[in-house]
Parts: C-alpha cells; sequence; structure tokens
C-alpha cells in the first residue's frame, strides 16, 4: 500500500484495480415472465430516451461515491442496486405517488453477500441481484450506513470495523452516548424491498427495449477509458470489463450519432456531475448487463422508537407489476406460473378457468391428470 502512494505522490501512473469479479455459483438468470425485447416492437424505440429527463422531471435516484471515506471496488453493488432502486422510483411516478426516494442499504450486500455477490475487492451485478434475491430482502440505506469496506479489506478505517453478518450488520439504530447508557441494536422490523426476478441483456438494441419499458440496468464496462474523461461523448473502444455503471437512457448527436448516458458511482465531481455519455459500441457497454424487477416494497413503516426496542411488527408494501402482465399472450396449458415455485404451473380444461397450482401435490393429481399436466414425480 505504502509503495503505491509514494508513485502517486510522483506522480507515477496507476494500474487500475479489475472490480469485475464473477464468483463461483452466480446464476445470471432467474426469470419466467415475457423480456421486453421480445415483445417491443423495433418502431416503438425513439431516436432519444432518459430516465432522468422525463418532460424535466428525473425518475432515477441519487448519484453514488464508492470511493469514500476509503477506496472500495463495490461499482457492482452501486450500479445493480442504483438500477433497482431507479426501478421503484419509476413504479411510484407511474402510480402517480410523489414520496421520497428510496435508496438501498449497499453496506448490507458488503456485509452478508461476500459469497455469492462480491467485496471490496470485486463482484458482479448478476451475483448482487442473486444475493438479493435469494436472501429475500435489501434494506433502505438509512438501515446501513455505506462504510466501503468489507470483511478482508485493509483499506482505511476497515481493520477496525466489524462487517459480520448478523442482525446489527443489516439494519441498526443507537439509543444515545454510551455513558449516557446508550446502545446500539439490531432492528427485527425495517423498510427494505425484494427482487421479483432479474436477468441479463445485451446488444444495443434489446438494451434500449429493457430500459424504456422497465426502467434503468447495470452494464460493465472498460473503465481504464473514463478515467480522465470530462465531458462530451467517449468513442473508444474497450479491451476488456473492469468496472459496472448504470445506463439511464440515450440520445443522438449530429456527429457521433446515437449515445448511451451512463451513470457512474464516482461522485457528482467527476465526470458530467457523476454521468458520462458513451457512443454505442463503445468501451464494451453493450456486452455484459444485467436487469432486476422489484418484488415488493415498504411504503408504510412499522414506526420504531428511537432507540428500536419495539420493532417486532410487519410493515406496508406495495408490488411492482410488470409490464409484461400486459404484454403477454394468455397463460398456456401446463406452463410454468410462478417463479418460486417452479412446480406450479396453469391448469385448465373443459370450462375451468386456468389456475396456478403445484402439480406435484397429491392433492391436485386428478385435475393434473385431466388437464394432462401430470408431473413426471407423479408418473413414478
Amino acid at each position: 500500500m505504502r509503495s503505491v502512494s509514494i508513485l502517486a505522490a510522483f506522480g507515477v501512473a496507476q494500474e487500475r484495480f479489475n472490480e469485475y469479479v464473477v464468483l463461483p455459483g452466480v446464476i445470471r438468470e432467474n426469470n419466467l415472465l415475457p423480456q421486453p425485447h421480445e415483445y417491443v416492437e423495433d418502431s416503438a424505440v425513439p431516436d432519444s430516451f432518459n430516465w432522468g429527463n422525463m418532460k424535466g422531471e428525473s425518475y432515477v435516484t441519487k448519484n453514488l461515491n464508492q470511493h469514500i471515506p476509503q477506496y472500495c471496488g463495490s461499482c457492482w453493488a452501486h450500479g445493480a442496486m442504483s438500477a433497482l432502486a431507479d426501478r421503484i422510483k419509476i413504479d411510484q411516478k407511474k402510480a402517480g405517488k410523489e414520496t421520497p426516494d428510496i435508496n438501498l442499504a449497499i453496506q448490507e450486500i458488503l456485509n452478508c453477500g461476500t459469497e455469492t455477490a462480491g467485496s471490496c475487492h470485486g463482484g458482479s451485478h448478476h451475483g448482487a441481484y442473486q444475493f438479493v434475491k435469494e436472501q429475500g430482502f435489501i434494506p433502505y440505506d438509512t438501515c446501513q450506513q455505506y462504510l466501503a469496506c468489507s470483511s478482508e479489506s485493509e483499506e482505511g478505517v476497515c481493520p477496525h470495523v466489524d462487517t459480520t453478518c448478523d442482525a446489527m450488520k443489516k439494519c441498526q439504530t443507537c439509543s444515545t452516548f454510551s455513558d449516557m447508557g446508550g446502545t446500539c441494536t439490531g432492528l427485527t422490523s425495517f423498510p427494505n424491498a425484494s427482487i421479483a426476478e432479474y436477468g441479463s441483456v445485451s446488444g444495443a438494441a434489446d438494451m434500449q427495449k429493457e430500459i424504456m419499458t422497465r426502467g434503468p440496468i447495470a452494464c460493465g464496462v472498460d473503465a481504464t477509458k473514463i478515467l480522465k474523461y470530462t465531458c462530451g461523448i467517449a468513442t473508444e473502444q474497450g479491451e476488456g470489463i473492469d468496472h459496472i455503471i448504470s445506463i439511464i437512457g440515450w440520445g443522438k448527436d449530429e456527429k457521433e450519432g446515437s449515445y448511451w448516458v451512463v451513470r457512474n458511482s464516482w461522485g457528482e465531481y467527476w465526470g458530467e456531475m457523476g454521468y458520462f455519455r458513451a457512443k454505442f459500441g463503445s468501451l464494451m457497454l453493450e456486452d455484459d448487463c444485467a436487469w432486476a424487477t422489484p418484488g415488493k416494497y415498504t411504503t408504510t413503516n412499522f414506526a420504531c422508537f428511537e432507540d428500536g426496542s419495539n420493532c417486532k411488527a410487519s410493515a406496508a408494501t406495495a408490488e411492482y407489476k410488470d409490464p409484461a402482465h400486459t404484454n403477454s399472450p394468455a397463460p398456456e396449458n401446463c406452463n410454468a406460473c410462478d417463479i418460486s415455485n417452479p412446480h406450479k404451473v396453469w391448469v385448465a380444461f373443459w370450462s375451468m378457468p386456468y389456475q396456478c397450482i403445484d402439480c406435484t401435490s397429491k392433492q391436485n393429481e386428478k385435475v393434473c391428470r385431466q388437464a394432462k399436466c401430470i408431473s413426471r414425480e407423479m408418473q413414478v
């Protein structure tokens, strides 16, 4: 660490750390519903579209900075969670609800998701979505302040920070100064969001359809080409993905043609107020993107006392409705109908309307056989 500081002091170029690491066991797809590229016509895609400027109003959440209070290679969590938070905001806006932005606790992923999602030494947007989906929730960021630390990091204050995954590292509050009898407590009831489905998308056309229909996406980028970016449209070809960002839209320039509108996680003092623009086909932005749709998210909290001692109740939630529900064809007999239970399928016969039932259940054997949806497990 000391040698890097000496090199920096003398103005010697430093090698950029590769923050994109796909851990073993990462599953890139967990979805059943049709995706926008399957039902949105090419002719429906406009020359420009920007969730950050919808008739003068922003539908995206705040900029973030992964580099403070010390360096942490957690771009993968920032890009993924910013895009997910954007989609929650978009969902609220479409419902006509003017609510405060919901921002998600990236530190909780660094505390608890290091085996699937990543750490300060790199991770993946796919892994971040998988972790939240499998855990069942991600707390709002008022539960966990971003510390830019994970268990293995020796940077800055990290050796003195406990990132052990427990109730305190998911959501906590502290009542008052310790010399006045104050304590810190892990909360059992707190605002959170879940993921319904997640998956991958690549290629400019499919990315545009995904973004305009459901919201921003997280994508890989060759960040070595934008370290000294200040403004304008980046045009260089990439050599390898080492960083994750979120794409919120696109535009069209008379000289350079179509370009992406990209939000970075290096603070507003970088680039164009934390954003940059990049020509279609540049920086490897179209090679490796991920998306996630919100499941449920807290809209009305269970009110905790200042010390958190009463937080053992549930809270009100809203549920996201995927655009595919209004674009997909009617259910088909024996097709999967519930992503959380692969044994559940659509069943209908004669005059019976479609029902989503488990055909491995003995009580459903008769109706499943009549509908010719009986599972292999039951035939054995």
